[in-house]
């Protein structure tokens, strides 16, 4: 890996982290410990940073003491790029959790794809928030998360809905930062999916951040959800910079 590809790296971890925030957040031995509360693991897992990092024991040490006070699992989100702990948290039965993958373009080089049901906002409306959970598996707690999560977001943001029938059917959200745009929560309704209207939606939120000025976009999609996949690559997502998964501490035995 060359310096610029390590310091394009660290940038996007450090986007992405911002463009979906935390309520809660501390540093330990060179990893940041996330916690919000609910299932969503971006906001509720340990997260390396950039430099010089603690000794493995110490800081899976703390993050189980952290989490523990918040009545919460321990849970490490490891990116290929920093993957020292993989060992320690071997030992201590630490299971496997997702895999996802990191994309990258330069706005140039991304699709011009716009239609008129595609409108951008930048604060997300009720009916975008009742879409989104009506689209996703959240439950109660996962509700007010989402919502807190959002209003902590700063800075240039849009949220993107694409109607159809008068209803909102696809929708995402995007954050810049540094000038590059971080495409977030990306989902279509079953009913209206196989008519491109993700890729409207993205594509709206490309525009809308192509005339903001950003230079660049990166997004995370699950590395199985190969429809996901296609979708971004259709729109000039070709370049893959790294992965991560999870780590969960097993439950213990009572």
């Amino acid at each position: 890996m060359t310096a610029g590809d390590d310091d394009l790296n660290w940038r996007i971890e450090q986007a992405c982290r911002e463009g979906w925030p935390a309520a809660a957040e501390t540093v330990v031995g060179g990893w940041l410990l996330r916690q919000s509360g609910g299932r969503i693991r971006r906001a509720n897992s340990a997260n390396p940073l950039r430099g010089e990092r603690g000794a493995a024991d110490g800081v899976i040490d703390a993050a189980e003491a952290f989490y523990a006070r918040h009545g919460q699992t321990p849970l490490f989100r490891v990116p290929d790029i920093a993957n020292e702990l993989e060992p320690a948290l071997d030992r201590r039965g630490y299971q496997l959790e997702g895999g996802t993958i990191h994309l990258l373009a330069g706005i140039d080089d991304l699709a011009e794809v716009r239609d008129e049901h595609v409108t951008a906002s930048p604060v997300p409306g009720e009916d975008w928030f009742a879409a989104r959970f009506r689209m996703g598996a959240y439950d109660d707690t996962d509700r007010r998360v989402f919502r807190e999560m959002t209003g902590l977001i700063v800075g240039d943001r849009a949220f993107v809905s694409c109607r159809r029938d008068s209803e909102i059917a696809a929708l995402a959200y995007g954050v810049i930062r540094n000038g590059l745009l971080v495409v977030e929560s990306v989902e279509t309704d079953g009913r209206f999916r196989q008519q491109g209207l993700g890729r409207k939606t993205v594509g709206g939120l490309i525009d809308w951040a192509r005339r903001a000025g950003a230079s660049a976009a990166c997004l995370q999609v699950v590395a199985d959800n190969l429809a996901g996949r296609a979708l971004y690559a259709s729109l000039g997502f070709n370049r893959e910079l790294y992965r991560y998964h999870y780590r969960r501490k097993p439950h213990e035995p009572r």
